[in-house]
């Protein structure tokens, strides 16, 4: 399936900002409204797209090469909200067909399958072999041996680089998906000796998360 996201920025900013308006929407009725989705995430979600806009609105005007790297991590980090936030919230039930339309994001068959919800928990170890790399070992929590749990994709992992413990998961920018039992997160030479915190949840193939692990911390080698 192709990348549901727009490619040029300004596709992305009218689509996003039309995602945002359309969960605010929902999330504010008091009848048939989306309780599942935190007040918490819906902040996350509005503060990405303030983030993304006040970067971008620069660079629709002369500008410099500095506003134009701004503009791109700002895209980013914006994308990486998003895309969770989509896995988290918008792939199942009260959300519908005709609301993944509205939103412009993927359509799902209803037909039930097995797996529908994640309640196995992840339990995570983190360990440094070499310089640069933190290598995230993943199991079911309480099981024998390191492994995911059978037909699932495998975890969603999200972390960042902070001066401070996050307050929340809302702190963790970065993500991505770890489909073994191990999986290595590689840094950049300026990032050594700086605290990576990491979080964690497992994804079944419909593309529903469980509950996130508690988040851990390691020194970047």
């Amino acid at each position: 399936m192709a990348d549901y996201v727009p490619a040029r920025d300004a596709d992305f900013s009218g689509w996003f900002g039309n995602i945002v308006d359309y969960v605010v929407e929902k999330t504010g009725e008091t009848t048939n409204g989306w309780g599942h989705v935190s007040a918490d995430a819906v902040l996350e979600l509005s503060g990405a797209l303030e983030d993304w806009t006040g970067h971008y609105e620069p660079t629709l005007h002369p500008h410099t090469p500095a506003q134009t790297r701004a503009k791109n991590d700002a895209r980013k980090r914006a994308e990486s909200v998003l895309r969770l936030f989509v896995r988290r919230f918008l792939h199942f039930s009260p959300v519908t067909n005709e609301d993944r339309v509205a939103m412009g994001i993927p359509v799902h068959d209803i037909v039930r399958t097995e797996h529908r919800e994640v309640k196995e928990l992840l339990e995570m170890t983190l360990s440094v072999s070499a310089i640069r790399e933190v290598r995230v070992h993943l199991k079911v929590k309480g099981a024998a041996h390191n492994a995911k749990p059978v037909g699932y994709d495998g975890a969603v992992l999200v972390w960042a680089i902070l001066d401070a413990p996050p307050k929340g998961l809302g702190d963790l920018t970065l993500h991505t998906m770890a489909s073994r039992p191990t999986h290595t997160l590689r840094f950049e030479e300026p990032e050594r000796g700086k605290t990576v915190y990491i979080s964690g949840a497992w994804q079944n193939a419909r593309g529903n998360l469980g509950p996130f692990s508690g988040i851990l911390s390691t020194v970047v080698p």
